[in-house]
């Protein structure tokens, strides 16, 4: 349970101390501009003092039913209208107050989840953390819906609790008090004892019998609840992934096997969702019975006293009504068993996705990176390498390699030696590399890989990805696309599409060289980045990229012979004794022969 709490805690707490500025409209006073941490605290605040508010009214309300229903009993027509103009006023000021409730509580909500979003998009995207997360295994797993839907869930399940946690503790001493006063007056059921609070010491010991009982029947809903939060996400991941690769998918004929594999994500939804249902059935039929008792169980307590005269029928009602209240208060976590374990399932997916993106954010410290310096010289240099997989395989060696400033190179090898590894070391993100990597200081380093990210939005923002819009005039985005032979293009590109589906393999690879020509890097790293064009557009897009980037080296992967020509230099990944791949240089590549 502490380590529950502070888990709560630890997940609250950046919200109530966001330094963040921003703007609270307080009618009739205006805009007023703050940090974020004290509107926070002035929104809760008042859903609090209106929470309490609404306690206040039940009391009045408690007393006002133990007026009229005396009213009736004596048939007091003047005091039963009188009443019922005051029950007209409580009436209005409850609406007034519930609706000023709401509404605070909303934008609380929503601010709330504005800056937890922030904050773990933030984290999320920094340090490489979504990559990196894919090395450390499934404690958070589905990472767009741990921001998506249990942030959203987290601070409004977070409030729910908090506020009827308050709101049963206000009301357990309130009513509390009336029940201790109202039992003076009466006596055991069908006795002349007298106990002093009797009818609140039953009603605490119905709701703690209460409160074991629903925990004993809805205890392994927590896991059951995170486990369905689990697969329904990676059965909505699994048909994404189907309308995302949907062409080759068709291609390959595989809609049966995909029917299949979906098939088999959805079972384990319905298998788990029939676990939850046979759980939670036998707590609806407890938490059912216990409620329904609850409304006759203060009659038959009190009902002798009523009918021996010892109380009134207002004494009787009032009674009824306080008792319930008491009930209602100390049986909080009965009624409310389902949704704590729902939120306990929430807490430990934010908690583990809190953890995984630490670890992601730190992995080159916890595992290694290529040890980088910058130099003056116009060379990369990689010396003493050793490049491994997540499970501490090494891929490939590197005693020295050395790339020249203005010497084009292609380095070649059989599939699995390490080539786009390298490269990953090389641009900084591989995290499981040890040696050292020296780069020429200042100068600018872009890899292009073989499969290009078209995002989601204008076919202009695909283009110009990543910089930021406005980052290149019209004219430099036109002469680019025409350069790589896409001006069909030009006329679509403030059109938002799924471009990702719409244009060809070799119209996204040209696209990524168009980032390239805009962004003009001073190393430019192709890994198989033209390997879906034909061997005549491919040789014209090096000549693009020669003839517009003359001051960019270019480094390249690829398994064409054809590429022996557009290169300067050659490195071939050779299988040593060992067994492990390493670099050789072999000189001046050769020339493909002519069919």
């Amino acid at each position: 349970m502490k380590n529950f709490l502070i888990a709560i805690w630890h997940l609250t707490k950046p919200y109530f101390n966001s330094r963040n500025i921003g703007e609270i409209r307080v009618w009739p006073f205006g805009t007023f501009r703050a940090q974020e941490r004290w509107i926070g605290l002035f929104m809760l605040t008042t859903v609090v003092l209106l929470a309490l508010g609404g306690v206040a009214l039940n009391v009045v309300l408690s007393y006002w039913n133990n007026n009229f229903y005396n009213a009736l009993q004596a048939k007091d027509e003047g005091t039963f209208w009188s009443l019922l103009g005051l029950f007209c006023i409580l009436a209005t000021v409850w609406i007034t107050r519930a609706v000023i409730a709401y509404v605070v509580r909303s934008y609380l909500v929503i601010r709330w989840r504005r800056v937890m979003t922030d904050i773990y998009l933030d984290r999320w995207m920094s340090h490489h953390a979504h990559y990196r997360m894919r090395f450390l295994g499934q404690k958070a797993d589905n990472p767009d819906q741990r921001i998506q839907e249990d942030i959203d869930q987290f601070v409004t399940t977070t409030l729910t609790l908090f506020l009827g946690l308050l709101t049963s503790i206000v009301s357990l001493f309130s009513f509390a008090f009336i029940l201790w006063n109202l039992s003076s007056r009466m006596t055991l059921p069908f006795t002349d004892i007298t106990i002093p609070g009797f009818l609140f010491w039953v009603a605490l010991i119905y709701s703690v019998a209460g409160t074991i009982g629903a925990h004993y029947f809805g205890r392994k809903l927590i896991h059951l609840n995170f486990m369905q939060q689990r697969y329904e996400a990676d059965f909505r991941f699994g048909m994404a992934r189907v309308r995302e690769y949907g062409e080759q998918i068709a291609l390959m004929e595989g809609d049966q096997a995909e029917r299949s594999r979906l098939g088999r994500m959805f079972s384990f939804v319905v298998q788990n969702f029939l676990k939850l249902v046979g759980v939670q059935k036998i707590l609806t039929a407890f938490t059912s019975g216990y409620g329904q008792a609850a409304v006759v169980f203060p009659f038959l307590l009190t009902a002798h006293n009523y009918f021996s005269g010892r109380v009134t029928f207002g004494d009787l009602m009032q009674t009824n009504q306080a008792f319930g209240q008491v009930q209602d208060a100390l049986s909080f976590f009965v009624d409310a068993y389902s949704t704590v374990a729902t939120y306990k399932a929430i807490v430990d997916r934010l908690t583990g996705f809190d953890e995984t993106m630490q670890r992601a954010a730190a992995v080159g410290a916890d595992t290694h990176m290529l040890n980088r310096h910058e130099a003056a010289t116009g060379e990369i240099n990689v010396d003493d390498a050793t490049l491994a997989t997540p499970t501490g395989e090494t891929i490939l060696t590197v005693p020295h390699l050395a790339l020249e400033a203005g010497h084009d190179t292609l380095i070649a090898g059989p599939s699995g030696s390490g080539k786009s590894t390298l490269f990953r070391a090389i641009a900084g993100i591989w995290p499981y590399a040890e040696g050292t990597l020296t780069v020429p200081a200042g100068k600018s380093l872009m890899l292009l890989p073989q499969q290009p990210y078209i995002p989601l939005g204008t076919l202009r923002e695909a283009v110009t990805y990543p910089a930021q819009e406005g980052a290149y005039d019209d004219a430099a985005i036109r002469d680019a696309l025409t350069a790589v032979e896409l001006s069909h293009l030009i006329p679509r590109l403030d059109e938002a599409h799924p471009w990702q589906q719409r244009l060809s393999g070799g119209e996204q690879q040209r696209i990524a060289i168009v980032r390239a020509l805009l962004a003009r890097p001073d190393w430019l790293l192709l890994d198989e980045a033209t390997a879906a064009l034909d061997e005549k557009l491919e040789q014209a897009v090096y000549k693009v990229i020669a003839d517009k980037l003359p001051d960019t080296t270019v480094v390249s992967i690829g398994h064409r012979s054809t590429l022996n020509a557009l290169h300067d230099r050659r490195i071939l990944m050779e299988r040593q004794e060992d067994g492990i791949f390493s670099p050789v240089p072999t000189g001046r590549p050769v020339s493909a022969t002519p069919a």
